[in-house]
């Protein structure tokens, strides 16, 4: 009898790879469209890009050279003008300096306690610093700490000397990053702002560079958000240069630059119930005004806009059914973070609708574009995101099939 079981077994199997061969698997697309719920999931969406040339005009007749205000997550522009415009960026140059250094703390080519000495030339850089001795040393974490706080030229020139063995082969390094991150307007010449000819770039760059530090490295606003602080046992008192840290509520940063030529600049960063903004302030015609006029770039996005947490990477969505795979279904989950900036108090108008075969032949592959789920709000499309497979599910084959049949037979000889 259970011989006779084993056979029909492999017939079974037979006819199921014949029927491989000559029968077509029905699929169905089905699509669901609902409200989001209001208990999603914390998310941020890095890979988005500033909408180039987004320019809405001076409507909020600022006196300042040149403004942007960017939101943070997904970079898009809320309001600009003259924000191409080629201007002396000043100390903020340093956010690109700080991005490269916690770009080789990532890399693991210095870490926090790196100690660092200062040459003859990084202690003569003069302006803003914190009187660096060429006999002494300090580590990264020290060195952040000036050069984020009270913008340290000495400790910055020290840093670029220490990670690329010159400023000017620092320098390279920074033009090549302001490549990658398309900021077009953008020359450096040195690493620390103070005015020299063709050290140029723009609120639009500085937004650039600034949404990447913050993204990427959001370690360093441990730094940025320090209002007083001290060195060398609390013989060197810092006061940050950005009074916004200490005045405006959600504060996150994250550099002042002022020289004769460059007037007074900011990039100033702020969040508040998940929404975060960066506004750019270029040729402040004073320091009160520049600070003033970022608060009303801040207070603008604020209460206009909202960010929307729509979805986390790998977040299941559904569960499909697999045809002739090892496994019978696989999860289906989000391929990234997900979210939207939209108006204020419109959050219950998205809906969602997910585009999404019932099954599918296999193999499937891990991380296999399925499906995607696309938002609207109201008749507007907001965003589309891709739904993945969460396993690799192979196609069952003979030699498994087989295995499954012994298995089988086995288990009835008990």
């Amino acid at each position: 009898m259970k011989k006779i079981i084993l056979s029909a077994y492999l017939i079974i199997v037979c006819l199921f790879f014949i029927g491989n061969s000559c029968i077509a698997t029905n699929m169905y697309t089905w699509s669901v469209t609902q409200e989001t719920s209001n208990n999603l999931e914390e998310t941020t969406m890095v890979s988005a890009t500033i909408a180039d040339g987004d320019e809405t005009g001076n409507t909020l007749n600022l006196q300042s050279g040149s403004a942007i205000l960017i939101e943070q997550t997904t970079g898009q522009v809320l309001y600009g003008y003259n924000v191409h415009e080629q201007l002396h960026p000043a100390s903020v140059t340093k956010i690109m300096s700080i991005l490269l250094i916690m770009e080789q703390i990532q890399l693991g080519k210095i870490d926090y306690t790196t100690k660092i000495s200062c040459s003859s030339n990084a202690a003569s850089m003069g302006g803003s610093q914190i009187w660096l001795d060429t006999s002494e040393t300090l580590s990264v974490d020290e060195m952040l700490k000036a050069i984020c706080v009270v913008s340290a030229n000495d400790c910055v020139v020290a840093m670029a000397e220490h990670i690329a063995g010159t400023e000017e082969a620092f320098v390279q390094m920074m033009n090549a990053k302001a490549k990658e991150l398309g900021m077009n307007d953008t020359t450096f010449k040195n690493c620390h702002g103070l005015d020299e000819d063709g050290h140029v770039t723009s609120t639009y760059d500085i937004a650039l560079m600034s949404r990447e530090l913050l993204n990427k490295y959001p370690e360093i606003t441990k730094y940025t958000t320090i209002y007083m602080d001290s060195l060398r046992d609390g013989e060197s008192s810092l006061v940050n240069t950005n009074k916004l840290v200490r005045t405006y509520n959600g504060c996150t940063g994250l550099k002042t630059g002022s020289t004769s030529k460059a007037l007074f600049n900011l990039s100033a960063s702020a969040t508040r119930d998940d929404l975060s903004l960066i506004a750019v302030i270029m040729k402040g015609p004073t320091s009160a005004i520049r600070f003033d006029e970022a608060k009303i770039l801040l207070d603008y996005g604020f209460n206009n806009f909202e960010y929307r947490k729509l979805g986390t990477q790998g977040e299941k969505v559904k569960e499909i059914n697999i045809e002739k795979g090892i496994s019978k279904t696989v999860d289906v989950i989000f391929e990234k973070d997900v979210g939207a900036l939209i108006p204020k108090g419109q959050s219950s108008s998205i809906s969602q609708t997910i585009s999404l075969s019932e099954s599918m032949l296999a193999p499937i592959a891990k991380g296999e574009t399925l499906g995607k789920v696309t938002y609207n709000l109201g008749e507007n499309k907001l965003l589309e995101v891709n739904l993945i497979a969460k396993e690799e599910v192979k196609k069952i084959d003979i030699i498994t099939m087989t295995c499954k049949v012994y298995e089988k037979w086995f288990n009835l000889l008990r």
